[in-house]
C-alpha cells in the first residue's frame, strides 16, 4: 500500500485495522472539503468489503490486468483518466504520476455532478501539481442523459483508452460502446463495471495505481511488439474467474 497521509485524528498505528482506518479519513476529509460526493462513503465501505475477500492484498489476477493496463496506456494514441470525488480524495498525488507517465491527461468525470465539485477537485488537483488536464464539459457520452454524460470533447470523449476507477457500469457500457478501451478499478469481479470493461483490475486502487505506474516505467523500454503481445494476451473474461478463484481460495484458507 502507499505512504498513507498523517490522519486527521489521532490512530494507534498498532491498530489491526490502522490503513483500513487511514483510507476511510481519506474519503471523510473528501466530503468535508467538497470534493467527495457524500454517497462516496457507500462506495468506499461496499470496495472495503470486497477487499477483505482477496485478503486485502493485489492478487496476481490483479498484477496481471495491471501490467495490461500499463502496456495498454503506452500503446495508446489518446488515453485519459477519469477521475471522481474518490479518485480525487484516495489517491491524487498517485494518479497526478501515472498521468505523466502515460501521457494521459485527466478529467473529472462525476456520476453526482456540481460544476462546484468539478471545480473543486480540478483545484485540488493543480494544488497538487497536476497540469494535464482536461477541463471542458462540451460534449455528451451517448446514451448517457443529462449531467452523468457531460465530457470533454478533447478527453473522455475522442480518448481510444480511458481509465476509470471506481466507475459506475453505466458509463463503463457506454464508453466500451463507443469503441473505447475501459480499464476499470473495480474490487468487485461480478460488478456491471467490472464484467463490461475491456480491463477490469480487481485490487484497491491506493495499490492499484501505483502498481500500473511501477509496470508503466517498466514496460517503457518495451518495443511496440512487446507490449501489443501483453495486451492480446490479456483475456478479461478469464481474468475475472480467477479473480473469483482467488477470493474463494481465501475464504476457504480462513476455514482452517
Amino acid at each position: 500500500m502507499k505512504t498513507l497521509p498523517k490522519p486527521k485524528y489521532r490512530l494507534p498505528k498498532n491498530h489491526p485495522r490502522y490503513e483500513s482506518l487511514i483510507t476511510r479519513e481519506l474519503i471523510v476529509e473528501g466530503v468535508e472539503k467538497g470534493i467527495t460526493s457524500i454517497h462516496g462513503l457507500i462506495a468506499q465501505g461496499r470496495g472495503e468489503a470486497f477487499d477483505y475477500l482477496i485478503g486485502e492484498k493485489t492478487p496476481e489476477s490483479a498484477l496481471k490486468a495491471e501490467k495490461a493496463a500499463a502496456a495498454a496506456f503506452l500503446l495508446a494514441k489518446k488515453p485519459v483518466i477519469s477521475v471522481n470525488g474518490n479518485v480525487a480524495a484516495l489517491v491524487p498525488e498517485e494518479i497526478i504520476k501515472l498521468s505523466g507517465l502515460v501521457n494521459a491527461p485527466l478529467e473529472v468525470n462525476l456520476f453526482h455532478r456540481t460544476e462546484e465539485r468539478v471545480n473543486k477537485i480540478l483545484m485540488h488537483l493543480r494544488e497538487l501539481g497536476a497540469k494535464n488536464l482536461c477541463t471542458k464539459s462540451d460534449a455528451q457520452i451517448p446514451a448517457l442523459s443529462h449531467e452523468r454524460g457531460k465530457v470533454d470533447s478533447d478527453g473522455i470523449f475522442s480518448a481510444d483508452i480511458v481509465l476509470v476507477p471506481l466507475e459506475d457500469g453505466d458509463r463503463c457500457k457506454a464508453l466500451v460502446d463507443m469503441g473505447k478501451t475501459v480499464i476499470a478499478i473495480d474490487l468487485n469481479p461480478l460488478s456491471r463495471t467490472a464484467q463490461c470493461a475491456s480491463i477490469t483490475i480487481v485490487d484497491n486502487i491506493t495499490r492499484a495505481i501505483p502498481n500500473i505506474s511501477k509496470f508503466a516505467q517498466e514496460l517503457k523500454i518495451s518495443n511496440e511488439e512487446a507490449l501489443i503481445k501483453i495486451v492480446k494476451e490479456f483475456d478479461n473474461r478469464k481474468n475475472l474467474a480467477h479473480a473469483i478463484d482467488e477470493i474463494v481460495a481465501h475464504l476457504a484458507s480462513r476455514r482452517s
